[in-house]
């Protein structure tokens, strides 16, 4: 476990084990790189980050993270695998499950009223963006890039 200081100043506890945490995930964050670049989204108010969200009800962790990635990027995912989960203390303490996934195809979308637009950014790029959202400057983030790039050459 890996716990953390959010820049928001909230405590933030992150697991690459499954089912470690005290709260059961109710939203998703998904990890696609391709062609050497990660998939981003613009969000209107945050900046860029990777796609993500909240499960809607009768809805699996996956079906919320296909579904978040196709209407926030226009991208088609295929072998989403479970990668990490964190839990954010707030007033309501929340857990996001975090996969990662290869890309499949893209469309053109509208984008709706919480995102303008998506990115695919290299690594460096992605490290030093000057409108990255605060989730994608804090240490869970260093982490689980240092995580993903250990894992590389296996997805």
């Amino acid at each position: 476990m890996f716990s953390f200081t959010d820049l928001n100043g909230l405590q933030v506890d992150l697991s690459f084990t499954r089912g470690k945490l005290e709260v059961e995930p109710k939203h998703v964050l998904v990890f696609l790189k391709h062609k050497n670049k990660w998939l981003c989204t613009i969000h209107k108010r945050r900046g860029v980050e990777v796609p993500g969200g909240k499960q809607e009800p009768g809805e699996t962790l996956e079906q919320a993270a296909v579904r978040e990635v196709y209407e926030e990027t226009g991208v088609h995912v295929k072998n989403l695998k479970w990668f990490a989960e964190y839990a954010v203390h707030e007033d309501i303490l929340f857990c996001k499950t975090v996969f990662t996934a290869q890309f499949a195809g893209q469309e053109e979308i509208e984008f709706d009223l919480e995102t303008s637009g998506m990115l695919w950014l290299t690594d460096e790029e992605f490290a030093q963006h000057p409108n990255l959202s605060f989730h994608m400057k804090d240490e869970g983030m260093k982490k689980m890039l240092e995580e993903l790039k250990h894992r590389d050459k296996q997805w």
